[in-house]
């Protein structure tokens, strides 16, 4: 039998079986085979299986958003219109036969956008290109989500199965989970707050299929089956994800009132650009970079091309990192004009964390 078909027979076992305590048990055990099938389809036993002809695709900018979707909903639209509008350079800057890329430049940063194709036909049983899409869109630093506006929910379900099939969680948080193999000593399970699904039993048989018998779990939030295999698992990537409702123009106002209350959900008109300026505003607040403006001695500083950072990665240290690896070892002090300081300007050292739009002036050891 296939991978594909134990997949299907665990998944309707699944279906099968009714939720009770009685049952926890088996449900966790089909609950990781399927995790382990699932990761054999992306990652083949006897070597990597390569990125594939056609998906060099080089990581360029400072941020990278995928555009995932079905066909006709409006994704090519959407991308020249954004590259067309917003975007300073028409930057084709890898070669690659199937994922459309584009660049704009917003608020002084480079993001890449990629139109990735068949993400959703047949790409989780493996199908066609599936796998390598699949990869690229890992990568990523924000996903848009391209639905059409009559149809979004039927839609909206399937690609997000497509995509948590491959490990790829959306708008969530790694679980809050302690996790550490060790030699010797048995399961030994700590929980930090009251649980509603796991127990010793139930975390032993997760840990037992996957030939875990000796580690130290600390559950610090109420957690479920699903989140201790994606700790086991470990190679979940967590993605913020922004729902694009295409062909507004196509509803009513009434309607457009109720869309405006679904969570991560922009509503748009790719074809007559209605609605990009709330589309970029939501999208630079996802992708969550800060802008770090430099300041050579003596000299004004340079408004036009700030340096680029994450707001979880925007300590000094980082900074000159960003710059250049050899700057930190020449490092003495820094000074800041900014939100980040209370005088203008201040000195500080490398652990310090920059705000958004700050001023940076390093000075080197002599």
């Amino acid at each position: 039998m296939g991978i594909l078909e134990r997949i299907a027979e665990i998944e309707s076992e699944m279906a099968r079986t009714q939720k009770n305590k009685a049952t926890s048990g088996h449900l966790g055990l089909l609950k990781a085979r399927l995790a382990k099938l699932r990761r054999e389809l992306i990652e083949p036993k006897g070597g990597g299986g390569g990125g594939g002809e056609g998906f060099d695709v080089a990581k360029t900018g400072d941020a990278r958003i995928g555009f995932v979707g079905f066909p006709s909903v409006g994704k090519s639209t959407l991308l020249s219109n954004l590259a067309g509008v917003y975007s300073e350079v028409a930057a084709y800057e890898f070669t690659t036969l199937t994922t459309v890329p584009g660049v704009i430049r917003y608020k002084g940063a480079k993001i890449q956008l990629l139109d990735l194709p068949g993400i959703i036909e047949g790409a989780k049983d493996g199908k066609g290109r599936g796998k390598q899409v699949i990869a690229v869109a890992r990568t990523c630093s924000l996903i848009f989500i391209v639905l059409d506006v009559l149809k979004p929910l039927q839609h909206k379900k399937l690609i997000e199965h497509e995509l948590e099939g491959f490990g790829i969680r959306l708008n969530k948080s790694p679980p809050n989970i302690g996790f550490r193999r060790k030699e010797k000593g048995g399961i030994n399970l700590q929980t930090l707050v009251t649980q509603s699904e796991l127990d010793m039993d139930l975390v032993k048989t997760i840990l037992g299929e996957y030939k875990i018998h000796n580690a130290d779990i600390v559950l610090r939030s109420d957690c479920t089956a699903e989140e201790l295999i994606d700790v086991v698992e470990g190679n979940r990537v967590y993605i913020p994800c922004i729902y694009i409702l295409n062909k507004i123009d196509q509803i009513s106002i009434e309607e457009l009132d109720i869309i405006y209350k679904v969570p991560h959900c922009v509503p748009i008109s790719a074809h007559h650009k209605w609605n990009f300026d709330d589309l970029l505003d939501k999208m630079w607040e996802y992708l969550g970079l800060v802008r770090i403006y430099t300041k050579p001695k003596g000299q004004l500083p340079d408004y036009t091309a700030p340096v680029v950072v994450k707001r979880d990665k925007c300590t000094v240290e980082d900074f000159c990192n960003k710059l250049h690896r050899s700057l930190i070892k020449e490092f003495k002090y820094a000074l800041v004009w900014g939100s980040s300081v209370k005088h203008q300007p201040q000195k500080v050292g490398k652990e310090h964390t920059l705000a958004d739009e700050d001023v940076v002036q390093v000075v080197k050891k002599v």
